[in-house]
């Protein structure tokens, strides 16, 4: 699915990355736990989050994270949004509650990453 697709559903605002808003995004997960993001999420995922502090960009550029969206209308500090301008990751807000978006995305296809490779990997950790 391509990020303005993402945005529409969501009724999203680009708040950091209006140029990778053609990006493709393979698949998609929800959290606020950075620990579960790191074990269950993949190149290209895009994330739904509640957390707005610095860790989360280090943490998306770390696993390559394609995009973030701020449920329930947060917004990143100043500290947040240009760490993620300076790695190049684009950032969403939306006013939708974290379940809805997942549903919604879920509905149009977006899916968690759930391939053979994925379940092992999460099994040894």
């Amino acid at each position: 699915m391509v990020l303005t697709e993402v945005i529409r559903l969501l009724s999203a605002e680009v708040i950091c990355g209006h140029d990778k808003i053609n990006l493709q995004v393979e698949s998609a997960c929800a959290g606020d736990l950075l620990s579960d993001l790191l074990t269950f999420s993949h190149n290209k995922t895009l994330l739904l989050t509640g957390l707005t502090n610095p860790q989360v960009i280090r943490t998306a550029e770390i696993i390559d994270l394609a995009a973030i969206i701020f449920v329930r209308g947060k917004r990143p500090n100043g500290e947040t949004l240009q760490l993620a301008q300076e790695k190049q990751i684009p950032l969403l807000v939306t006013q939708l509650p974290l379940y809805e978006c997942s549903g919604i995305l879920y509905s149009a296809g977006l899916r968690e990453d759930t391939s053979k490779e994925t379940r092992e990997e999460a099994k040894e950790s």
